[in-house]
């Protein structure tokens, strides 16, 4: 049976003072607004109209030619002498016809386009949602890492001033003093760093939802359960199967094979019919209708170049499809080792870590307040509560990553 792990610590939010005036938003609604909203879209929307125009193009049949005109018969005998003279005119239809099939062929290699152009946009708003994803993720640790760090960087920065107000006698209180004043400006650091990495994930998670980068915006605790992934065999029969990369290299192999077909039908010539209509009138009344026939004899070209082409296109078509797979293959199992590993840690951590080490920090600058703990054990239980903050989002960043490249590369929405 699969452990478990639901992530709580992100819980602390409640317990910190927030760092954004804006009301807090959920993860899952910042997905449905750069869904609705992010102008790319558009663009892959468009490129199905353009492909399914190509479609309409390539069913067409060419429009018949349509030739008249009018002027004077004259008739003469072999002495020059003019026996009779009259108007007359004449009309001709000309219709091409291709050659059996090559229509279907052209019309099957844009409904390929068609369905590249589908593809492309199912793939772009799964891509756009686990963007938004990672970055609001990014955000939610940026939160995390900013609040503790600024609560001990205070925490520090507090106790220093008093200490130095109240102007120490002897060398060890006044340089404790100085460490812990230290220690202030170190943290303070760290937190301006921390809020660094805040802010760059607001800029691009607004822009990604067509807001200004300076927009107000503020992400609500997650609480996501995270399951070890399924076995390999599974995750790569399902990325055979769904991965859109794949599916688009099959598609591009399917449409040169059409290529080729079309390449080796258009060695046949197209067909022009001409049916024709002529009349004069002078001392007679003569009319001829007729019907005539163009066929282009395939005797010197014989297409040869043009197959070849399409030939070595559909090799190399079936080539970066081999590629593909073999490098779809390597990044699943690299994902889901990722996944695996940093969720098989984070299996390891209680729910209440990170609150039991903030508790621990909080009661060790009260037991230091009352000169109860040395200047080591309370420095130590400051930094150590900020390294187990950085450490554990970081395994939690990473799981959810691995988790949502892996989602991507197979297609398919992981258990939780």
């Amino acid at each position: 049976m699969h452990s478990k792990l639901s992530i709580t610590c992100f819980s602390l939010f409640f317990l910190l003072p927030a760092i954004s005036s804006a009301d807090p938003v959920s993860v899952n609604s910042l997905v449905l607004k750069a869904l609705a909203t992010h102008p790319e879209l558009r663009y892959y929307e468009a490129q199905i109209g353009v492909a399914e125009g190509g479609k309409t193009k390539a069913g067409e049949i060419k429009n018949p030619d349509l030739m008249t005109g009018v002027g004077n018969w004259r008739v003469r005998d072999l002495a020059s002498n003019n026996l009779t003279n009259g108007p007359t005119w004449a009309v001709q239809l000309t219709q091409t016809f291709e050659w059996p099939g090559r229509l279907s062929l052209r019309k099957a290699i844009a409904q390929k386009d068609v369905e590249l152009a589908l593809l492309g946009l199912e793939q772009f708003r799964i891509a756009l949602a686990a963007r938004v994803r990672t970055i609001s993720w990014k955000m939610l640790v940026a939160q995390e890492k900013t609040r503790a760090t600024e609560e001990v960087a205070k925490r520090f920065k507090s106790l220093a001033d008093v200490l130095l107000q109240r102007d120490p006698a002897g060398a060890a209180p006044r340089l404790e003093a100085r460490i812990i004043q230290a220690s202030a400006l170190t943290l303070g650091s760290e937190a301006t760093l921390a809020r660094n990495e805040l802010e760059a994930s607001r800029f691009e998670l607004n822009q990604l939802l067509g807001e200004r980068a300076e927009h107000p915006l503020e992400l609500r605790m997650e609480n996501l359960t995270l399951n070890p992934p399924p076995a390999l065999e599974f995750l790569l029969a399902e990325a055979r199967r769904k991965n859109f990369d794949l599916r688009a290299r099959f598609l591009d192999v399917e449409q040169q094979g059409y290529h080729v077909d079309l390449a080796k039908n258009e060695r046949w010539p197209s067909i022009t019919v001409v049916p024709y209509i002529q009349k004069q009138t002078n001392n007679t009344r003569e009319t001829q209708v007729g019907i005539g026939i163009s066929i282009p004899l395939p005797l010197w070209n014989r297409n040869k170049g043009a197959i070849d082409a399409a030939k070595a296109k559909e090799v190399q078509a079936e080539v970066m499809l081999t590629a593909q797979l073999r490098q779809l293959e390597r990044d699943v199992a690299a994902q889901a080792s990722h996944y695996r590993l940093h969720v098989e840690e984070l299996i390891k951590w209680p729910t209440d870590t990170l609150d039991s080490f903030r508790k621990a920090a909080a009661e060790a600058d009260e037991h230091y307040r009352l000169g109860a703990l040395p200047l080591a054990t309370y420095s130590e239980l400051q930094r150590q509560y900020v390294g187990s903050v950085n450490a554990v989002l970081t395994s939690q960043l990473g799981a959810v990553d691995a988790r949502l490249q892996l989602e991507q590369l197979t297609g398919t929405k992981l258990a939780q």
